[in-house]
């Protein structure tokens, strides 16, 4: 079982249509991004963080976001609490963890991150 992090916190999957499904993509980490091509039909895109070392995930999100992809973008895997702000900076919705690393990391800890466009050390730079 897995839970979603949002910027209200702890919900259940409310993605109905399947992961197998031509409207669904799973990413690797290390998919390449130069041969980064979403079709048109593709309605959620998850990358995979195999640990939380892996950051190349927040590169992959963020081209996507660059290369004009609007749909549904979820980390899914290994994301902490402390990189939740850099996942939503970086173009994810939400993040998909397990139910042992929500024991570990409870709503709280994603909740005190939840404010991620306040406290953007470049948006004050910009001013």
């Amino acid at each position: 079982m897995s839970i979603l992090v949002t910027d209200k916190g702890f919900t259940a999957d409310d993605w109905t249509q399947g992961y197998e499904s031509a409207s669904a993509l799973d990413l690797a980490s290390d998919t390449d991004p130069a041969a980064l091509e979403i079709a048109p039909q593709v309605e959620m895109v998850r990358i995979d963080f195999p640990s939380f070392s892996d950051g190349r995930g927040f590169t992959l999100a963020r081209l996507l976001r660059l290369r004009g992809y609007r749909g549904r973008l979820r980390a899914k895997g290994h994301v902490i609490a402390d990189q939740y702000a850099m996942a939503r900076r970086a173009g994810f919705d939400e993040v998909e963890i397990s139910d042992e690393l929500a024991a570990r990391q409870p709503e709280e800890d994603w909740l005190f991150r939840a404010n991620w466009q306040q406290h953007d050390y470049q948006s004050r730079l910009r001013g």
